[in-house]
């Protein structure tokens, strides 16, 4: 994920502590019920489609824009199926980030599936049941955007 230039500029002050930032990931079907993957460029893994809101970018918006402009694919949001407070990730340059992951169903309607910018090094569409290896948590929220289920959260206790 390419690190948007408002983060830059926090980062010049606030060094490698930790920053709290929202995230978005799009699960995209097409017609045929078919996942939009990407292969990231900075790890090789297959993953969803995401990024970081821009200030004051609504997330849908954000998701529709990250999946335009790293696969070439239109797409419209349909609704929330997850949301979650990420574990902090470490970068290799010493910068730690949490995100809170919001997570939209979406459905694809125009535009060829390539690679549309340095994130990536492939994209494709792929049918759920031949899925490439891809992470567990990738993998909760394709299940929860395939089903009719309520937006997904971690359930809080009450004592």
């Amino acid at each position: 994920m390419a690190t948007p230039d408002f983060i830059r500029t926090i980062r010049a002050s606030a060094g490698h502590q930790l920053l709290w930032l929202p995230g978005v990931a799009a699960v995209v079907f097409d017609d045929e019920g078919r996942v939009l993957l990407g292969r990231r460029a900075d790890n090789g893994r297959w993953a969803l489609i995401g990024g970081i809101p821009e200030p004051g970018e609504q997330p849908a918006a954000c998701a529709v824009r990250e999946v335009f402009e790293e696969t070439a694919v239109h797409c419209v949001a349909e609704r929330v199926v997850l949301v979650q407070a990420l574990a902090p990730v470490t970068y290799d340059n010493g910068d730690v980030c949490q995100f809170m992951d919001i997570t939209f169903r979406c459905r694809a309607v125009g535009g060829e599936a390539r690679v549309n910018d340095d994130e990536s090094l492939e994209v494709g569409w792929f049918p759920v049941d031949a899925l490439p290896d891809l992470n567990e948590f990738a993998l909760l929220r394709i299940k929860q955007a395939l089903s009719d289920s309520p937006t997904w959260f971690e359930p809080i206790g009450l004592d």
